[in-house]
């Protein structure tokens, strides 16, 4: 349908304000590893409002939610 949000790793990423190229996506996952038993939603890698959307995205069970799902498996390799 026309204007409907396609929901991906890069919009994702613009949605919460950050780089959404491929390659910057790459590196910030890269470089924000979480531990095992880190939550992504409470990691100290967001802001406010950031942490905010993605637990409101979560909670709802919304149309975000298997990109971050799939953001947090990304974020958690060793889980």
């Amino acid at each position: 349908m026309l204007g409907e949000n396609e929901y991906t790793m890069n919009n994702l990423f613009a949605q919460l304000g950050l780089d959404s190229s491929d390659e910057a996506i790459e590196t910030f996952i890269e470089n924000n590893q979480l531990a095992k038993e880190e939550k992504l939603t409470e990691s100290a890698i967001w802001t406010e409002k950031q942490r905010m959307f993605l637990q409101e995205e979560w909670k709802q069970d919304a149309a975000w939610v298997e990109i971050i799902d799939e953001l947090n498996v990304r974020l958690h390799p060793t889980a």
